[in-house]
Parts: structure tokens; C-alpha cells; sequence
């Protein structure tokens, strides 16, 4: 935001509240010869979760536009008012055998600095895991395992640190990192099938204190190594605003430092539009001073998705008008929000059936027959 010079107190962060305004009839003194600048106020930010891309064009896939053009995926979906790009990142995807988990450093690193030289912002999604990392699975990568709590908080420093420092080198500095991903209920939890450090409501204050310790340590290395990056802590508690506030609570509580609130929404598991307008101003109301992101959404265009819970098809069916509808229904939703800055849809560059993954997702933007954009892609952009 641009900093007036006048007398008048101002809000400087979404949902924060400083002093009531007053007005002065002193004249307002020069300022400082070389004053701190205002932060600016963070812009809007589009795109998705395109972690699977470069396995699609290894394949041979092709990607093309709405008259069937070929076209460059990143310098289309740049062409296409999208800014922004998120990548997840596994410990060590080796030992999974799901063909989506195969994010290691390496190829994080080539695909963060294809994304950076398209001229868009660059997203980090730590998984903190060697596979998927969501509410039911927060794994303790196999080398950590060992770890007891006081190693495990230098080890995610340590970890993260070092992503950043070789992602920083390789030219795919992150604008905007996730230290960890749909962490509600903690992360590294520890062994495969047991209950040990889960962070439910009514779980032992201890729970929590190594949870937040954990997290302070991992944006301690980001504020170190990407000091202008943003931090995100991602919660997918968006159908139950108690549980939702109760978890910002307790990172207020515990001062943590972070800048971005990120929900996962997805009507499928999540319900409908109503539940994440709840959810929103529930995060509004509370003045946690930070901005929101959704930082994972979809809606399928042809079938149900795996292990729907609500069904929305009455509203939205099936149908690729159907998921049309629902995204510009879903951007004029956000777009009432001031407070939320970022809009990204999950995986949607899933495209032909080219043995690329385990199966197809059914909320992808492509069409697997013909390599083209479904409507909904070209609704995106009007999330500003």
C-alpha cells in the first residue's frame, strides 16, 4: 500500500486494526531523510500447482489452445493472465511408487526456474515428507526417522535452508514457500500407523509446542535464506471455521512468523460456496492481520472425484460448463474478499493419457482428448 504522509493512523495489513484514526491540525513534520518505505500491498497472484508438468512433456504430451494451436505451457498460461506457479517438494520421492510423488530437488529446481524465467512468482510447497503429506499422512521422511524432537527442529532447519540456498543458485528463488503442506493436525508425526504428535483440538499442549517449534525453525531458514519471500502456513480446515480459527489461534498465541494464511478448497470434500465464504470471514473477523490464499482448488469436469463427500452437481454438473461456472462463481467469491490474494488450481495440466501418473485427475483444465483448455482455464484470469 502507498503510504500517505498525513496525520492520520492508518490499517497496514489485511485484517489487522491500529488505533482509530485522528486527524491533527499540526502541520506534518519533513521525514526523514531516508526513510523505511511502506511494504507495498501484495498484489493478486493466479495459476496452480503444476508439479507434474515436466513429466507430461517427457511423455510427449502436447498442450495446445482453444483453436488447437500448439502452444509452450508456461508462455501460455503467462499469455493467459496467469502469475504465479506452485511446485511441491519431497525429502525423498524415490522410495514412493504413486508416479505423481517424484518432486525431488533436482527437478524442483529445473522446473522453479522455468516458472522464474516465464516471469511469474514462483511457489514452494514443502511437503516435509518422501510421499504425499496431507491431513491423514504427515510422515516422517525415512532419514529422519531416528531423530528425537530437539535433532528433528535442527534437521527442518537445516533442510530447508539448504533447498533454498541450491534453489536460490539454480535461479528458481521462491516468492512464496509453504512450510508444510495441509498441516491442521501437525507434520512429522513420526512412525507410519502410529497417533504419536498429532495436533488435534483436545491432543497434549506438548503436541502442539513441538509442532510450532518445528514450523519456527523452518521459516526461521526461509527468513534467512529468501528474505523477501512470504510464508505461508496451509490449512485445509476450511468446512469447520472453529477448528480452522482454533489453529490460527494457536500460531498467534505462539507468535509465529508467517505472512499468508492458505486454505485448500475443494467442493468435492469441502462443500459448497457458502462453507468458504463462512470460512473467510471467520479469518476476517479474527484480525490475524495476515492475507489468504487458496492455494489448492478444483472441480471436475466429467466424473466424480475420489471419495467425494458433497455433491454439488445440482448447482454445477459434471460437465465442462459445469466446471466453468463454478470457477467464475468461485473468482466473483474470492474477488468480494480483499483480504485474499492468491487463486490456484491443483494440477491443472493434467492432460492425456500418456502412463504420465497412477490415474487421471478429474478436475484437470485439459482435455485428455484433444490437449485443449477447458472453458474453465480461461476463468482464471478474472480473479484480480
Amino acid at each position: 500500500m502507498l503510504m500517505l504522509i498525513t496525520a492520520t493512523t492508518m490499517t497496514t495489513a489485511c485484517g489487522g486494526s491500529d488505533d482509530e484514526p485522528t486527524t491533527s491540525t499540526q502541520p506534518t513534520p519533513d521525514p526523514d531523510p531516508d526513510p523505511d518505505p511502506e511494504p507495498a500491498e501484495m498484489g493478486r497472484y493466479v495459476g496452480g500447482d503444476i508439479s507434474m508438468l515436466t513429466k507430461y512433456e517427457e511423455a510427449g504430451v502436447v498442450y495446445k489452445d482453444k483453436d488447437g494451436k500448439t502452444v509452450q505451457p508456461l508462455t501460455f498460461f503467462k499469455e493467459q493472465g496467469m502469475n504465479a506457479m506452485r511446485v511441491r517438494l519431497f525429502v525423498d520421492p524415490s522410495r514412493d511408487s504413486d508416479k505423481g510423488v517424484c518432486q525431488d530437488l533436482d527437478y524442483v529446481k529445473a522446473l522453479g526456474k522455468r516458472i522464474k524465467d516465464a516471469g511469474m512468482a514462483f511457489m514452494l510447497d514443502f511437503h516435509y515428507s518422501d510421499t504425499w503429506a496431507d491431513p491423514a499422512k504427515q510422515w516422517t521422511p525415512d532419514a529422519w526417522k531416528n531423530l528425537n524432537n530437539e535433532q528433528l527442529c535442527d534437521k527442518i532447519y537445516e533442510y530447508t535452508k539448504d533447498c533454498l540456498s541450491q534453489l536460490k543458485a539454480a535461479g528458481a528463488t521462491p516468492d512464496f514457500i509453504q512450510t508444510g503442506n495441509e498441516i491442521s493436525y501437525g507434520m512429522l508425526w513420526g512412525t507410519e500407523g502410529t497417533n504419536e504428535n498429532r495436533c488435534y483440538t483436545n491432543s497434549p499442549a506438548a503436541n502442539w509446542t513441538r509442532f510450532i517449534n518445528l514450523l519456527k525453525k523452518a521459516g526461521q531458514a526461509c527468513r534467512e535464506e529468501c528474505p523477501d519471500a512470504k510464508i505461508i502456513i496451509h490449512s485445509e480446515r476450511t468446512p469447520k471455521a472453529n477448528v480452522l480459527t482454533d489453529f490460527f489461534d494457536r500460531m498467534k498465541n505462539a507468535s509465529l512468523d508467517y505472512d499468508i494464511i492458505g486454505l485448500s478448497y475443494y467442493p468435492a470434500y469441502h462443500g459448497n460456496l457458502a462453507t468458504l465464504e463462512t470460512a473467510l470471514t471467520s479469518l476476517e473477523n479474527k484480525n490475524y492481520g495476515k492475507d489468504i490464499m487458496v492455494v489448492e482448488t478444483g472441480y471436475s469436469y466429467a466424473w466424480a472425484l475420489g471419495g467425494t463427500t458433497y455433491d454439488y452437481t445440482a448447482t454445477y454438473p459434471y460437465t465442462e460448463e459445469g466446471q466453468r461456472k463454478f470457477t467464475a462463481d468461485l473468482v466473483t467469491k474470492l474477488n468480494s474478499h480483499s483480504c485474499v490474494k492468491g487463486l490456484f488450481w491443483w494440477w491443472p495440466e493434467d492432460n492425456g493419457n500418456k502412463n504420465v501418473t497412477n490415474s487421471w485427475w478429474n478436475a484437470a483444465l485439459y482435455d485428455h482428448n484433444t490437449g485443449k483448455p477447458y472453458a474453465a482455464f480461461y476463468e482464471l484470469k478474472n480473479f484480480k
